[in-house]
């Protein structure tokens, strides 16, 4: 049972298209029009992005070493 039909996304072509111009004229007047607002988080946001970083852009500080064979303590 051989099916050579091609499946499509659910949107293609010229409603793909029109999607994406609805979005870039709603993300422009969301912008133009919450400025004020946008500017106004904006610390607030900074200040969230350190705990994020901490959460997320630590991991190579060697706190799992459980790969590595124990140290003996051999300075030769």
């Amino acid at each position: 049972m051989n099916h050579d039909r091609h499946q499509h996304s659910p949107m293609a072509g010229r409603a793909k298209i029109a999607w994406i111009v609805f979005a870039v004229i709603a993300a422009f007047y969301l912008l133009s029009e919450h400025r004020a607002h946008l500017l106004g988080a904006l610390p607030f946001l900074l200040l969230l992005a350190c705990p994020l970083m901490h959460l997320f852009m630590h991991g190579g500080h060697g706190h799992s070493r459980g790969n590595e064979p124990p140290d003996k303590g051999d300075d030769k």
